[in-house]
């Protein structure tokens, strides 16, 4: 069993890595597509800094003001888009824009391509080896209630004997 084990941990090692560097290498070649076509301007904001309500519900509130800019060919672009905090009226602050020039998110960056890879991969590693560990214990069980049931048989023949006590079917002479 042990060796199935370690066998096992090999394989989820293996698996982790090829589960890794294939994630890092789809999430860098959607990185580059998505910079390809998102693009950086300048805008100027034309409002105060507001906060908007994060994505989830434990997320913090994301400071946010109106801002314009133009992009492409001088045409003008008006949205709410998130700001550094403490944005006044009339600064300036840089936006994603997709090719249409309507603000976008930014593409994800090395540090989120990493993180992404190392979660697919420990998460893998970390399913077999569970997955592993949980089938050996099932194993180790089923041979532990063999021997169990296997012992009992035995100790029954035995104990009897053992204890000066007389079997079932011997009489008081039988020795």
């Amino acid at each position: 069993m042990r060796a199935v084990f370690a066998l096992t941990c090999l394989l989820a090692v293996v698996v982790g890595f090829v589960l890794g560097r294939a994630a890092w290498t789809d999430g860098d070649r959607t990185a580059e597509n998505i910079a390809r076509h998102r693009h950086t301007v300048t805008a100027t904001t034309v409002s105060e800094t507001t906060y908007r309500t994060g994505d989830q519900p434990s997320s913090r509130p994301v400071p946010v003001a109106t801002a314009s800019w133009r992009y492409p060919s001088q045409r003008l672009h008006t949205e709410t888009v998130p700001v550094p905090a403490g944005t006044r009226n009339g600064d300036t602050v840089r936006v994603w824009v997709d090719a249409d020039g309507r603000a976008a998110t930014a593409p994800p960056s090395r540090a989120d391509i990493v993180l992404d890879a190392l979660g697919v991969g420990a998460g893998a590693l970390s399913g077999i080896v569970l997955v592993g560990g949980c089938l050996v214990a099932v194993r180790l069980r089923i041979v532990d209630a063999r021997s169990a049931r296997s012992w009992e048989s035995e100790w029954a023949g035995v104990e009897p004997l053992w204890a000066g006590r007389l079997r079932p079917e011997q009489g008081a002479g039988d020795d």
